[in-house]
């Protein structure tokens, strides 16, 4: 056993060895360069790309968020990248015939292909979402006709909170339509009624005022882009002169500056004696159940004829 052990140390050709360790030695040198390299570009990148977001007014939190997402994906596919392709040059270089190997990858490729295709077309869906800011953490989206706050955006799905807490999970290759209502900024749409009596240019300078003083107030001025645009008459419907208008604020603050702008407008009206005009409605079932004024009038009646019999 030992004699042959000392043979085949003997059959060695320890310059060729030697000299194919220097080169993978190389090799593994040039891997650990270029991986510093494409980290470093990496972290110039998400630098830009945090500067941009915040030159352009985002909030900091998702901004991160979503740099933080799409540079790992990027250092994850580059590093599998690199690493792959170090192991079969080192393969090469001891002799290894890594053909074989190549045709059975794209064999074994072909069939994940083939059995993974959702899986394959919900990440680079998710990919693109997030590479061309469709849609961030935080933000309100109505995907596929459901409505809620995005709560989570993965690679393979997109996690939705509605107003009711239901929890709703899209995969990302599945989404036909997706409507981002809290990009750059957001609009809150409101529709006054008053009475046909009242003149509409005095109601449009009281919305405005209200407007204007509901911009100055400290509490709210931040959230608000600026002051609320009054359109004008939209519609003459059954019971009342429409109103329309809307409000521009930054993203995801529409509701708040909204709620506060109508309860201000309620005060207002009331104050300049403006009417908000809502539906009368009597029931009459028939004379099997009059209506009670009338069962009230016929009693007082029948009193007032029983008295005169008296």
């Amino acid at each position: 056993m030992i004699d042959e052990i000392r043979e085949s140390l003997r059959a060695i050709n320890w310059e060729s060895a030697a000299f194919t360790l220097w080169r993978i030695a190389i090799i593994l040198i040039l891997a650990w360069v270029g991986l510093w390299l494409v980290n470093m570009l990496l972290e110039k990148l998400q630098h830009r790309l945090l500067k941009t977001s915040i030159e352009a007014d985002e909030p900091p939190s998702e901004t991160g968020k979503r740099v933080d997402t799409l540079i790992r994906l990027i250092r994850q596919a580059t590093c599998i990248t690199i690493w792959l392709t170090v192991l079969l040059v080192i393969l090469k270089e001891v002799g290894i015939d890594i053909r074989p190997i190549l045709a059975s990858a794209g064999i074994f490729g072909l069939a994940i292909g083939f059995g993974a295709q959702n899986l394959v077309r919900d990440c680079i869906s998710g990919f693109f979402f997030i590479l061309e800011n469709q849609v961030r953490v935080g933000d309100v989206a109505i995907v596929n006709g459901t409505g809620g706050l995005v709560e989570r955006i993965n690679f393979r799905t997109i996690v939705l909170r509605d107003l009711a807490g239901v929890v709703h999970i899209f995969p990302n290759g599945a989404i036909t339509t997706l409507s981002n209502m809290t990009n750059d900024w957001s609009g809150y749409i409101f529709e006054i009624g008053v009475a046909y009596k009242e003149n509409t240019d005095e109601v449009i300078k009281v919305m405005t005022k209200v407007g204007a003083e509901l911009n100055r107030d400290r509490e709210f001025s931040f959230l608000m882009l600026e002051e609320p645009e009054i359109f004008g008459v939209d519609k003459l419907s059954n019971s009342s002169v429409v109103i329309k208008g809307r409000i521009k604020t930054k993203p995801i603050r529409q509701w708040k500056v909204g709620r506060e702008y109508l309860r201000r407008i309620k005060l207002a009206f009331d104050e300049a004696g403006i009417e908000i005009p809502f539906p009368h409605q009597t029931i009459y079932f028939g004379e099997a159940s009059k209506p009670f004024d009338v069962q009230i009038m016929e009693k007082m009646k029948g009193g007032a004829d029983g008295s005169d019999n008296i």
